[in-house]
C-alpha cells in the first residue's frame, strides 16, 4: 500500500493498489469507498496512522457498487458500527452481495488495453451489507460541514460524486480517472450517459478533484474538467 497522503486539512487519500479511498475527519470520521474485498486491515491501519481508531468511524459513503469500491464495506461496517450511505440503484445490489454491471471499454487504444488487463471478466462477489441511508442527486449530507451528493450515471448506474464546498473538493469517483492520464474511465455502462455526467460535473466550480483511480488535481480542477468536457 502506498503512503496515506494528506490532500487538505482533514482529508487523506488512502491508495489501495490501483484504487483510492478517502478519510475525512472534521470532528467525525468519514470513509469514502472501501476498496476490494479484504482491504479492511489496510484501511484500519490508515485510520490509526492519522491518530484515530476504527470505532471512531461514523460514516461510510460508497460511491458505487463496483467491487473495488464496495468490496470491504460489510467488514468495515461490522468493525466500526458506522452508518453506510449509497445511491438506491447500487444499494440494492450491495444488499445482495452483487457488484458487477456490464461495462464496455472506453474509446482509445490505451484505455482499451488497460480495460482488458484490469477489469474483471467475471462478476466479483462481495459480502452482503445493509445500507443505512439511500442518497440521491442533490442530497446534502451534514458531514464535514456539508457534502453534496451528485448522481453521475454512465460508468455505473448508481454512482455518486461528492462535492465538499468547505474546501472546494470534488470527489469524482469513477466518472473519469487521472490514470494513466486525465480523461475517461477505462469503461462505461453507457458512454453517452457518462459524458453527460462529466458535463454536469464540469458545470461546478471546485479547486481540487480527487478520483477513484489516479492522482488528485490540486488546483484549478474545474477548469480542467471544462476544457475537456
Amino acid at each position: 500500500m502506498a503512503a496515506t497522503t494528506q490532500i487538505v486539512e482533514g482529508l487523506w487519500m488512502v491508495p489501495l493498489g490501483p484504487v483510492n479511498t478517502y478519510l475525512l475527519d472534521q470532528g467525525e470520521l468519514t470513509l469514502i469507498d472501501t476498496g476490494l474485498p479484504k482491504s479492511e486491515d489496510k484501511i484500519v491501519a490508515a485510520i490509526e496512522k492519522i491518530g484515530k481508531k476504527v470505532t471512531d468511524l461514523q460514516h461510510i459513503i460508497v460511491t458505487h457498487c463496483h467491487p473495488d469500491h464496495a468490496g470491504s464495506v460489510a467488514a468495515l461496517k461490522r468493525m466500526s458500527g458506522a452508518s453506510v450511505y449509497m445511491h438506491p440503484t447500487d444499494a440494492a445490489m450491495v444488499r445482495k452481495g452483487q457488484s458487477s454491471r456490464p461495462l464496455t471499454p472506453s474509446p482509445g487504444f490505451l484505455r482499451g488495453l488497460l480495460f482488458r488487463l484490469f477489469v474483471p471478466k467475471k462478476p466479483v462477489p462481495i459480502e452482503r451489507c445493509e445500507i443505512d441511508r439511500e442518497i440521491t442527486d442533490g442530497t446534502e449530507l451534514p458531514i464535514a460541514g456539508g457534502l453534496k451528493a451528485i448522481h453521475i450515471p454512465g460508468q455505473c448506474a448508481g454512482q455518486l460524486a461528492l462535492f465538499w464546498r468547505r474546501r472546494d473538493v470534488l470527489f469524482a469517483a469513477d466518472a473519469c480517472a487521472n490514470m494513466p492520464n486525465f480523461g475517461l474511465a477505462l469503461g462505461y455502462e453507457n458512454l453517452q450517459d457518462g459524458l453527460d455526467s462529466l458535463r454536469k460535473l464540469a458545470a461546478l466550480d471546485f479547486e481540487i478533484a480527487v478520483f477513484g483511480h489516479g492522482k488528485p488535481i490540486m488546483s484549478h480542477a474545474s477548469d480542467r474538467f471544462r476544457a475537456k468536457w
